[in-house]
């Protein structure tokens, strides 16, 4: 490995929010030097424009792996301060729960209008009678978490406070991570990488199909971190990276919500319809859906569902195609629960795909490659926003210092499953 001293060529592959972060921390290493290293971020189609843009956002000191979450927690809340991520990119401390609930009928109204009684008074505000208050409490559900029907909720476990769970706006915060990384001298390409010149073992450049131009171009590396996420096994084929789709929306609601990060499980009834103009087939049988649901600042609600490997993985983020009949599920489900989400305005309904780790371990896989000069940063799954930032941290030390300092983090080592 060249010493700190020398001239380096780093090259990130990805601009997500494992490369964003990536060359963040490369650009604070105390050992960089922007006179002799070169920071190149490649990015295929836009910065953010994977499952980095289109996530949940939450942050928790009880997700995984283990050996990582306490390091990228901690530094979530520094760079935030920092930075002032409560304005740029809404990090804030929050509750989490678990949800039980039964969900009710939806008829066939359009959940995207505001359904209010013959009187003009809307359906929830008068759902927060005394007596449906009295019912959410006695299901030991929070005061404040009161934008669910009463008739609805059975139950409520807190899993995460605000000392152990926080979220953040993954696309506002993928890119200022790029926008602070550049200002300190990083450069960021629109380019579909083709090829990484190994030959004796060893990096000595990486070539790309540029967007703009669609012109060929090769730039030299010393050192290469492949961070494409779901795209990862395009870039370097012997990478065990799967991709699993995954839609979620978000809704305007009908009234500011409190900060909750709900995992719900909710028992549908029999023949439940949908609100939208489609129709879906009936069921005579009950069904137990699990989405999420992630209130944000600035009155916003985020809600995802489950994943699926149906369409395969396209060859750009620009190519993701969303299935608006599972983004309508994910819409019906919560509707059928909340009035808010039902009366509220539904503003995106999107798609993207998710990196796993197709290895006993499950990852994610962070380090050398066996390859001087390759490392590897990927296989995050639904816990890379919540993991970017020890992870970025982590692949600094790997290029600055020749090893992870900041964790200990044998057990994700690449060469392990390569």
């Amino acid at each position: 490995m060249p010493s700190a001293s020398e001239p380096r060529e780093i090259v990130v592959i990805g601009g997500g929010i494992i490369g964003c972060t990536t060359a963040y921390f490369l650009t604070r290493h105390p050992s960089y030097d922007p006179s002799k290293h070169k920071i190149t971020l490649l990015e295929a189609s836009k910065i953010a424009g994977g499952a980095s843009g289109k996530a949940g956002g939450l942050l928790a000191l009880w997700a995984y792996p283990s050996n990582i979450v306490p390091l990228s927690y901690k530094l979530h809340a520094e760079l935030a301060k920092e930075h002032g991520g409560a304005e740029k990119w809404g990090y804030r401390r929050i509750h989490c729960g678990q949800l039980t609930a039964k969900g009710r009928p939806l008829g066939s109204s359009n959940g995207n209008q505001m359904k209010k009684e013959e009187n003009g008074e809307s359906l929830s505000l008068k759902k927060r009678t005394k007596e449906a208050i009295g019912t959410l409490r006695a299901a030991g559900i929070p005061k404040d978490l009161d934008w669910f029907s009463a008739d609805s909720v059975k139950d409520y476990s807190e899993m995460g406070d605000p000392d152990t769970t926080a979220q953040v706006h993954p696309y506002h915060f993928t890119t200022s991570m790029a926008k602070l990384a550049e200002a300190s001298g990083a450069k960021i390409i629109l380019g579909q990488v083709t090829n990484i010149d190994k030959s004796d073992n060893t990096v000595k450049s990486v070539t790309y199909k540029d967007k703009e131009t669609s012109e060929t171009k090769t730039v030299p590396a010393t050192d290469v971190i492949i961070s494409a996420g779901p795209w990862t096994r395009e870039v370097y084929p012997p990478a065990p990276i799967s991709a699993m789709r995954a839609h979620s929306v978000t809704i305007r609601p009908s009234r500011p919500v409190s900060a909750y990060a709900l995992f719900t499980e909710i028992s549908l009834p029999p023949d439940f319809g949908r609100t939208g103009e489609k129709v879906k087939s009936k069921s005579s049988r009950s069904k137990q859906v699990t989405p999420e649901i992630y209130a944000r600042p600035n009155n916003e609600v985020y809600a995802c569902g489950e994943g699926d490997t149906l369409v395969p993985l396209p060859k750009l983020s620009d190519d993701v195609v969303t299935d608006d009949a599972r983004c309508q599920d994910i819409i019906d489900y919560i509707s059928s629960i909340s009035d808010e989400m039902r009366d509220g305005e539904v503003t995106v309904r999107q798609a993207c795909y998710l990196p796993n780790v197709e290895a006993a371990s499950s990852g994610p896989l962070i380090g050398e490659t066996g390859v001087k000069g390759l490392l590897l940063a990927a296989g995050h799954t639904c816990w890379g926003i919540q993991n970017g930032p020890g992870t970025g941290k982590l692949i600094s030390e790997f290029v600055f210092d020749g090893k992870a300092k900041s964790a200990k983090i044998a057990s994700l080592d690449p060469r392990n499953v390569l």
